[in-house]
């Protein structure tokens, strides 16, 4: 019975995570990151350095809610298992790695999310 309701906990706990994280909005750019990727901190301190005024937020995915959001990203462009960080979902569009090709695309859509 301990188990049982041990597990119930848990699964409400996700459960409330995953309402409390919502859904993906089209209008912001969600950058999905983690602490210990180095490519995630060039790519942040690029964005703070260069693009002030975005509508962007960025997600631990080792956060509460951070897995969840992560997770809709990678089935929204059918990303398949081999999803990893920094990932932007960016409206229709997506940047997986961050390497100078992908700042070129991030420079190029960045605008249309100016708050």
């Amino acid at each position: 019975m301990r188990s049982f309701l041990f597990g119930f906990i848990i699964a409400l706990g996700l459960i409330s995570s995953a309402q409390a994280a919502g859904e993906l909005q089209n209008d912001k750019i969600y950058f999905f990151s983690y602490d210990g990727c180095p490519y995630c901190k060039t790519a942040d301190e690029y964005i703070r350095k260069n693009w002030t005024g975005l509508n962007i937020e960025k997600i631990d995915i080792y956060k509460p809610g951070g897995m969840y959001l992560f997770k809709q990203c990678a089935e929204k462009f059918k990303l398949g298992r081999n999803v990893g960080t920094p990932l932007f979902c960016m409206g229709d569009n997506y940047l997986m790695g961050w390497s100078d090709e992908n700042r070129e695309k991030f420079d190029k859509l960045c605008p249309a999310f100016k708050k």
